[in-house]
């Protein structure tokens, strides 16, 4: 691993401290460093890159265009959550933002949300509201799920899941452009305060990939901070660019840190009950996309998914850590 350190402001303790976490997406990275360049405001920042072995070059972009930024280039993928606590380990900011690399700032977005933490000593977290490319919101704030939102969220069961379970999950009972309390928010940006990262601890890094933003969150909340959603932030998220490049792994990643956070929150039983259901959930999309490739509906198509289900089946998707 090897590390090149400069900064953007001269001061030794910046305002802000944004950790980036990239892998494989040098061109989105780079509008991500641009936005931050163009919309940081009178805030003094540092930016720490940690890249996780990509091979599109990222780290030779960084060096070559944004000299300022502090980069730690790491010789294997470490994952998401590793990568973050890496950067928080370096950062120096009285708050700290973390970033996806698909991200790009919107106008006053970060002075908006360090303002606001600044003038609210209770609050231990803000997330913006964060958009899709066409400027369309993104659903990026949550409840706590329950055991019943385990067996119908980010399931083939989703469609037909009771209305009322989905949106308390998915706050639908408050509007878009509300400030709000809420349990957790989506890890795409995400900012707290460093003596709450020192407190809580950094993010569980046997997620490696997914619920470690809910994981953090909620050892926060359980800590006695609050967490706001602050629509009058605003960042586009160009979402899961870097995971669409493992589909499979995908599968198996989410799943894992799905039975992890339900194996630490609500035990053992019921995890081994989700997680039977789960790989059930497989071996019918399995035999289901069997049969349509069999009749001849967009057969390579079909192949492809039931080869990749059968390895999500093969992992056995024994929670992560565990």
């Amino acid at each position: 691993m090897t590390t090149q350190h400069s900064a953007l402001s001269t001061q030794h303790s910046p305002d802000l401290s944004i950790i980036i976490v990239s892998w494989n997406v040098s061109r989105l990275l780079y509008d991500c460093l641009q936005s931050i360049a163009e919309n940081k405001g009178a805030l003094t920042i540092e930016i720490i890159v940690v890249d996780s072995a990509s091979s599109d070059n990222t780290p030779e972009m960084v060096a070559r265009e944004f000299p300022w930024v502090q980069l730690v280039a790491c010789n294997e993928n470490v994952g998401f959550p590793k990568g973050n606590n890496m950067g928080m380990g370096r950062a120096n900011g009285r708050f700290i933002l973390l970033l996806n690399p698909d991200t790009q700032l919107v106008g006053d977005a970060l002075e908006n949300m360090t303002a606001y933490l600044a003038a609210h000593s209770k609050i231990g977290m803000v997330g913006p509201q964060l958009l899709n490319g066409d400027l369309s919101v993104q659903s990026s704030r949550r409840r706590f799920p329950t055991v019943g939102t385990a067996f119908w969220e980010s399931t083939w069961l989703q469609p037909v899941a009771p209305k009322s379970i989905l949106q308390r999950y998915y706050v639908q009972d408050v509007g878009d452009d509300q400030t709000v309390e809420v349990d957790w928010i989506m890890g795409a940006c995400m900012m707290t305060r460093r003596e709450i990262a020192a407190a809580v601890g950094g993010m569980d890094e046997a997620y490696f990939m997914y619920s470690e933003e809910l994981d953090w969150c909620r050892r926060i909340k359980d800590a006695g901070w609050d967490i706001v959603y602050l629509p009058t932030a605003q960042v586009i998220h160009h979402y899961g660019k870097s995971s669409d490049q493992a589909a499979t792994h995908r599968h198996i990643n989410f799943n894992r840190a799905k039975l992890r956070y339900f194996r630490k929150y609500h035990g053992r039983f019921m995890t081994f009950v989700l997680r039977l259901f789960l790989l059930s959930n497989y071996l019918i999309q399995i035999i289901l996309e069997g049969i349509k490739g069999i009749v001849g509906h967009k057969r390579p198509l079909r192949w492809q998914r039931v080869q990749s289900y059968w390895q999500v089946v093969r992992s056995g998707l024994r929670p992560a850590g565990y």
